[in-house]
């Protein structure tokens, strides 16, 4: 049980008062300039963030990962905005008892592939901004809740704006064949071939799907190209350091209040001994 003076307990509320005051409004600052950060560097829109600058354009030359021959998968892709408006692929894929399968295909201008992940990230990114730009700059905070509702509904945005960068969105071969992205590929690939092109983390994954028979066995075997993408490792360093700003913040609020809370209770049981 705590045994404290009232000094220690003035002591714990001007603390207290000092990170509502000061800490929490130098925590919503970095919050606000990362998050302005982070928009500026989207290839698209943010709020109002970007609307005016010109689309951003750029081009990459896929190579291929550790499991896959650097001769089985040539791409070349440009980038515009959130979509790949062109794209070179040659593939030559490995039959068990036969010559390789080679199959050429193209990604049109007028046929964008949709990179559905970087228009859900900027927009959990400005439902944070959103968030934070609702404060009036002069707002005081008066309970750790109120700072801790604020935090959890900004880092909560944050967090999934991070999250549809890094984690791609699990599909079917069979939502692969079907996806309206597909109609981007000109010549079409043939059914025993599915392939996709999402982020994971910094990278621009391209993955082929191939359908294969050896002694009555159908499989399927994978072959994958990356390359990095500058803009979107700037942007997950961003909101990694903001993540652990808002969250240093409410460790500490909650180290306070749990102790200030302690305090109150060992007060109330001495007045009633």
């Amino acid at each position: 049980m705590l045994d404290v003076s009232v000094e220690e307990v003035n002591s714990l509320q001007r603390e207290f008062d000092w990170v509502l005051d000061n800490d929490v409004k130098a925590v919503i600052g970095q919050l606000r300039a990362a998050v302005q950060e982070c928009a500026a560097k989207f290839p698209v829109p943010v709020g109002m963030v970007n609307n005016d600058r010109p689309l951003a354009v750029e081009r990459f030359a896929m190579s291929g990962a550790a499991t896959t021959p650097t001769d089985q998968i040539k791409v070349v892709v440009t980038i515009a905005g959130d979509s790949i408006c062109q794209a070179d692929i040659n593939l030559k894929l490995a039959r068990p008892h036969g010559k390789d399968a080679y199959h050429n295909t193209n990604i049109r201008e007028d046929v964008p592939w949709k990179l559905q992940q970087i228009q859900d990230s900027a927009n959990h990114l400005q439902i944070a901004s959103d968030a934070l730009e609702s404060l009036d700059e002069d707002h005081v905070f008066t309970s750790a809740e109120e700072v801790n509702n604020l935090l959890g509904e900004v880092m909560g945005s944050l967090l999934r704006s991070r999250t549809s960068l890094v984690v791609p969105k699990k599909r079917t071969l069979e939502d692969l064949v079907s996806s309206k992205n597909v109609k981007a590929l000109v010549p079409a690939l043939p059914r025993e071939v599915a392939v996709s092109f999402y982020l994971q983390s910094w990278k621009l994954v391209f993955a082929v799907y191939h359908m294969v028979t050896d002694k009555g066995v159908s499989r399927f075997d994978r072959y994958q190209s990356e390359c990095i993408v500058p803009w979107i490792n700037d942007v997950l360093l961003l909101l990694t350091v903001a993540l652990q700003a808002g969250q240093q913040l409410k460790d500490k609020l909650d180290i306070l209040s749990q102790y200030k809370q302690e305090i109150n209770i060992n007060q109330r049981k001495k007045q009633n001994c």
